[in-house]
């Protein structure tokens, strides 16, 4: 099918629309939609939390009566569901659209092209695919939830430009420059998760909160620690929203976690640590769509030889530390230049006086 001009670019403004939801609109999808009228816009809104209206409701509220014979541009299928507001495919009809396009199919089985069918069988014209590819980008995490049960997981790695992330020491703060950790603050305001290990904890006793951002939640955020050793006065303790995940039961100390608003559920792998695969299922099934890994080598090691990382965020700093310093990854040795780990390179860009970049694993069977 073919889109004009006009349509693309009444397109990219409902998908700028969709990105004012990047940070709030948790663990919905970022949606954002264009009413037009012989090309110009009459009503445009976006989705930006959970239990609000949605983006269709805000723009055709803002379209008014202009709306009837409008054609509809929406970055992802309208719901034709009772969830926690009414159908936006029911709205579209009553309002009067003759038209409407729509980036994306809607991944929720609840879903899953009902919206349009509904449409279509009022008589309106409907066509999918329009910008398609920015509109899976903004979503991959309720994506990813939907079709896999499983959330987006980002991991971000700070390191030199020899691959090292902390001194031998465990020495790590700070390897990248002040540019680079305000960008990080971006991607975990965008997160549903922080997940990090207990030895990161250890370490570095960080907090992993969302501090630049006024986004009026903060990530819950996850520790892997097989054998709670996390101690009672950690600072990623502070302020509730806190998961620790274990391999091995310890009623006490996991009594007074939960006295401090912590919650602790146990997921073994038989083999003594944490089930890491039925640790993301959990928090998919609890509604999160994207996580972000800021751990060490080992964490980051054991999810990507499971093959559970979707992204790598890398901030690779103009420093060299040294053979004698930790690596980005733990990996058992390698025996065959076969058996390496393919990236794809997303995007390179410079932030500050270090280099960040995002790269998906390309993992083989």
């Amino acid at each position: 099918m073919t889109f004009s001009a006009s349509d693309h670019a009444l397109m990219a403004q409902a998908l700028r629309l969709a990105e004012q939801g990047i940070y709030t609109a948790t663990p919905n999808p970022r949606v954002g939609c264009v009413i037009a009228k012989d090309g110009a816009i009459v009503g445009q809104g976006a989705h930006l939390k959970a239990g609000e209206p949605h983006a269709e409701v805000h723009s055709l509220r803002a379209a008014g009566d202009k709306a009837k014979g409008a054609t509809a541009y929406v970055t992802l299928e309208p719901c034709s569901h009772h969830g926690r507001t009414p159908p936006c495919a029911d709205a579209l009809v009553q309002a009067g659209v003759t038209k409407v396009i729509a980036a994306i199919r809607d991944p929720n089985p609840l879903v899953a092209g009902q919206g349009l069918a509904r449409l279509a069988g009022q008589g309106i014209e409907t066509l999918v695919g329009l910008m398609q590819a920015q509109a899976e980008d903004l979503n991959k995490g309720f994506i990813a939830r939907m079709t896999r049960q499983m959330p987006y997981v980002r991991s971000k790695i700070a390191c030199s430009l020899d691959g090292k992330t902390a001194l031998n020491n465990g020495q790590s703060q700070w390897i990248t420059s002040e540019a680079a950790r305000r960008d990080v603050q971006h991607w975990r305001a965008q997160s549903c998760a922080m997940l990090t290990g207990i030895g990161t904890v250890l370490a570095d006793n960080p907090r992993l909160t969302v501090r630049d951002f006024d986004i009026g939640r903060q990530p819950l955020r996850v520790v892997v620690d097989s054998r709670l050793q996390i101690p009672l006065d950690a600072a990623i303790l502070q302020g509730g929203n806190v998961l620790i995940v274990c391999a091995l039961e310890d009623v006490h100390k996991t009594a007074a976690l939960t006295q401090l608003g912590v919650q602790v559920i146990c997921l073994p792998d038989g083999a003594g640590k944490v089930c890491l695969k039925s640790l993301l299922r959990h928090l998919a099934r609890n509604e999160i769509n994207e996580v972000m890994v800021e751990g060490g080598a080992g964490l980051n090691g054991a999810l990507l030889q499971q093959k559970l990382i979707d992204e790598l965020l890398t901030y690779q700093a103009p420093i060299l530390l040294g053979h004698q310093a930790q690596g980005m990854i733990d990996f058992p040795a390698l025996t065959d230049m076969q058996h390496k780990l393919q990236l794809q390179i997303l995007e390179t860009r410079q932030v500050g006086i270090d280099t960040r970049i995002r790269a998906i694993p390309r993992y083989t069977d």
